[in-house]
Formats: C-alpha cells, structure tokens, sequence
C-alpha cells in the first residue's frame, strides 16, 4: 500500500473530520429523504476521541487525512449471546483514494481496538442502496443480516 498509516485522531484534526463527516452525509443525502435540509452531525467526535469507549482512526498518506472510521462500544440486547460489541460509523475515505484497500486497514485497525476491548462481535450500518459500500465491507468479511423498512405515512 502506498505508505498509508493508519492511527488514532489527534483533537487538533477536528476541523478535518468534521469535513470528513459533511462529505459523508452529503453522500448519504440522496439514499434518505428523511434528512433535515439544514447541516447537521451525526457524531460527537470530539467526545468520541475522548472517549475510552470509542476509537476514531484516520488514514493517513504523508501529512494528508484521506480516510477515517470509528468503533463505539454499544451494549447487546437482552437476547444477544454477547453483552457488549463494537459498532463501526463515520468510514469515510476521500474520492481520489477510493479502491485501493483504505477501508479495510480502517476495519482491520477498528478491530483491533475492539479485541483489545475484549469484544468478538463487530457490526456496523449501510444503506442498502450503497452498493459500493456494501461491496467494500463484504470483501472484508461482513455478512448482511437485517434490512430495515419504513412506511411513509405522512403524517
């Protein structure tokens, strides 16, 4: 791979991740309509990099962000036959650096951290019009599972 590290974000990347995060959304915008049209944030990532139980990773390529991820541990339902897991977000990776392996050293750091938190179950949330991205997360191993649906009542 291209000299790319994989590491922890520093607080003084916010203003990148940040950028990260609106670049991220406006991608999503078209698969939900039910998003507010004002700009809004999904993540807290200051708290997130903070956090001992959150993981913010950036790749980086020289000086340059080109791809970030985070893992959030989450507790399991009362039915899970685990009490706690990671639950991966915010995987981004900049357009000019898509297709060369970025996504899955941003998995594979994630899952690291969470074997290190002593979690063996890993999840994480894409569209199902996504194609790319569901391309991307099945050639590291993730296994479809659930859809979610909705009805639009308008009310």
């Amino acid at each position: 791979m291209e000299n790319i590290q994989i590491r922890q974000a520093r607080l003084d990347e916010l203003p990148a991740l940040l950028a990260f995060e609106q670049n991220l959304i406006a991608n999503e915008r078209p698969l939900d309509d039910t998003f507010v049209a004002e700009e809004f944030h999904y993540y807290d990532l200051e708290k997130m990099i903070r956090s001992d139980d959150a993981e913010v990773v950036v790749a980086v390529m020289g000086d340059r962000l080109v791809a970030s991820g985070n893992a959030r541990i989450l507790e399991g339902k009362p039915y899970n036959r685990f009490k706690r897991y990671a639950f991966l977000g915010f995987m981004y990776t900049e357009p000019d650096m898509r297709g060369r392996g970025i996504n899955k050293l941003i998995i594979d750091g994630l899952v690291e951290w969470a074997r290190g938190k002593g979690l063996d179950e890993v999840r994480l949330q894409v569209y199902s019009d996504n194609t790319p991205a569901i391309a991307a997360y099945e050639k590291v191993g993730f296994k479809k599972m659930l859809t979610e649906m909705r009805l639009a009542t308008g009310i």
